[in-house]
């Protein structure tokens, strides 16, 4: 069985923080990142891109078939661009995330999988800021907590490090 509450939690924190990075805005122009970091739109299409990769290997656990966890599609400029593009806008990310987190929270809950399914191994490789971090096979159960515990919780603080006044203050330390 998996608890569920600390993803939820985790989705809620990143949304919620979208949302203050994307009310910021108005009337000021978007909060600008810090050069070679990505913008709140990058962010949010490389944390749907994760969403997706992650459904879709719980997906696959669930359907008996073999999986495997691949991050890289995540961290394409293109991809990441066209992502933006799908969803329409930030607003239209965040509900695509929503839905996501919905989506992953349903196929992942206590009754959804069993133990011996949360335990199956799937090859696993990540990457980040082109440093290799994992290649090797993780339960099922790893990878989702991974998300909720520092995935996640990381893109939320990168969120957060784009606004303005947090920029500044960050910039006096």
């Amino acid at each position: 069985m998996l608890d569920t509450a600390p993803l939820q939690d985790a989705y809620r924190a990143l949304l919620d923080a979208a949302a203050t990075v994307a009310n910021a805005d108005s009337p000021n122009p978007r909060p600008r990142p810090p050069d070679g970091e990505w913008n709140a739109d990058q962010i949010l299409a490389h944390v749907s891109l994760i969403s997706a990769a992650t459904i879709a290997a719980v997906a696959g656990v669930a359907a008996g078939t073999n999986t495997t966890y691949d991050n890289r599609i995540a961290l394409d400029a293109w991809t990441i661009e066209q992502t933006i593009a799908h969803a329409g806008d930030n607003a239209g990310l965040r509900d695509r995330i929503s839905s996501q987190a919905a989506a992953l929270c349903a196929l992942t809950a206590a009754t959804a999988l069993s133990d011996a399914e949360l335990s199956t191994l799937a090859p696993t490789r990540l990457l980040s800021h082109d440093t290799l971090l994992v290649d090797q096979p993780m339960a099922l159960r790893d990878i989702v907590t991974g998300l909720a515990q520092t995935e996640l919780p990381g893109h939320t603080e990168q969120l957060l490090a784009l606004l303005p006044d947090r920029s500044a203050a960050e910039t006096t330390r």
